[in-house]
C-alpha cells in the first residue's frame, strides 16, 4: 500500500473529526465497528492521512449526530486535504500556524523587515503591531496573546535557527528603551544550546532572502512545510517544488549569514 503523506489541512480536519468521535463517548475502535471500518481506516483520516472519500465522511458524521454548519465546514476542509497548499485567514492564521510549530521539531527561521516574532519582547510586539493597519474584523490583543504562546515552544524537543537580516536589527521599533531590551533578549535567547542566531549582515547587499520572510518546518512524521505570512493571510506551502526552492534559500542564507559567535558581536556593538 502506498505510503500515505498528512497535509496542514488534513491534519486539521483530521483534529475536528477527532473532536467530534470524542463527543459521542465512542472509542475509535468502536466507531470503526460501528460503521463497518477497518481501525486503520479510522486512525489515518484523524491523524490527515486520508484514506476515506466524501461518502464516508458523511456516513461517520452523520453517525455522530454532527449539526449541519459543522458538517459543512469539515467537508470544505476535506475537499481541501489533497491540495499541497493552505491558504488561512487573518482571524484563524496565527493558530494554525502555532498548532503546526507545536508538531515540529525543526523550525527554521529568516526574517528581513522586523526581529522574529518568536523572539520579540511583549513591548517590541505590541510597538511592531501598533505600526500596522489595524482592519476592524482582527482583535489585536487576541493577536498578540496567541503570538505570547509561541515562547513556550522553546524547549529541548526541538530546534530553532534563525536568520535575521542586519536592518530588522537596525530599524528603531518602540524606541530606544524597547530595542535595547530586545537586543539583551535576543542575546540571552542565543545562549540556549537549541537556539542559533545567525545575522545577515548589510554589506552584502543583495541577498538569498530578498523574496520575504518565511518559516520553515520540519517533522519527525511530516513532510515538511513552508509558511508565508501576509498582510491579512498566511500560506502553508507543502509542494515538492516550493520545499525544494526554499530550501535552496535556506541554504544560500546560511553561505551568507554571519557564524553564530560574529552574530551576537554584531548585537553587542549595536546595544553599545
Amino acid at each position: 500500500m502506498p505510503r500515505r503523506n498528512s497535509s496542514v489541512v488534513g491534519r486539521e480536519f483530521g483534529d475536528a473529526v477527532r473532536e467530534v468521535i470524542a463527543q459521542t463517548g465512542l472509542t475509535h475502535r468502536k466507531l470503526a465497528e460501528e460503521l463497518g471500518w477497518d481501525e486503520a481506516k479510522l486512525s489515518d483520516m484523524v491523524r490527515g492521512k486520508g484514506g476515506v472519500t466524501e461518502v464516508e465522511v458523511m456516513q461517520l458524521l452523520s453517525y455522530c449526530h454532527v449539526k449541519p454548519d459543522v458538517i459543512q465546514h469539515l467537508l470544505a476542509l476535506f475537499r481541501e486535504t489533497r491540495v499541497r497548499g493552505y491558504l488561512k485567514f487573518s482571524d484563524d492564521q496565527v493558530p494554525a500556524l502555532l498548532e503546526q510549530e507545536r508538531l515540529a521539531n525543526e523550525i527554521t527561521v529568516w526574517s528581513s523587515l522586523l526581529i522574529p516574532g518568536h523572539l520579540q519582547t511583549t513591548d517590541y510586539m505590541r510597538a511592531a503591531i501598533d505600526g500596522v493597519v489595524h482592519p476592524d474584523a482582527v482583535d489585536y490583543e487576541e493577536v498578540i496573546a496567541a503570538k505570547l504562546e509561541r515562547h513556550k515552544l522553546f524547549q529541548w524537543s526541538r530546534t530553532f535557527v534563525f536568520y535575521i537580516h542586519e536592518y530588522a536589527l537596525r530599524l528603531p521599533v518602540g524606541g530606544p528603551d524597547v530595542m535595547k531590551d530586545q537586543y539583551i533578549h535576543l542575546l540571552g535567547m542565543a545562549q540556549r544550546s537549541y537556539i542559533t542566531l545567525r545575522i545577515v549582515p548589510a554589506a552584502i547587499g543583495a541577498h538569498a532572502g530578498v523574496s520575504g520572510s518565511f518559516i520553515r518546518l520540519g517533522y519527525e512524521k511530516f513532510e515538511p512545510v513552508v509558511f508565508l505570512e501576509g498582510e491579512n493571510s498566511g500560506l502553508f506551502l507543502e509542494d515538492a517544488v516550493s520545499l525544494a526552492v526554499y530550501a535552496s534559500v535556506v541554504k544560500r542564507l546560511d553561505d551568507q549569514a554571519l557564524n553564530p559567535e560574529e552574530s551576537k558581536e554584531l548585537i553587542t556593538g549595536i546595544l553599545t
